[in-house]
């Protein structure tokens, strides 16, 4: 998001909500970017390296997807969520 459109949130936000609201909102963001920044820990070496041990066992294997595959399965997956959310 940009930082125009950020300001304008954050404005539209301050303009709105109590202060009591701001200080409870403020919070659960912290906490929230708090927890997705510990999920997002750099890979280990070993974990690498294992990582890749699999995708050559899977493409030793056949397990494997072209681009064009990948593509019309991904295709299909949006198409299916399209349809879910029509139905909603």
């Amino acid at each position: 998001m940009s930082t125009a459109t950020l300001t304008n949130l954050r404005d539209y936000l301050t303009g709105t909500l109590s202060p009591d609201n701001m200080i409870w909102l403020a919070t659960q963001l912290t906490e929230y970017a708090k927890k997705e920044e510990q999920s997002r820990k750099p890979y280990t070496v070993e974990e690498v390296h294992a990582m890749i041990d699999q995708s050559e066992r899977d493409i030793d294997e056949g397990r494997i997807y072209d681009f064009d595959e990948a593509m019309d399965e991904l295709e299909k997956e949006f198409a299916e969520e399209d349809r879910e959310l029509a139905m909603a």
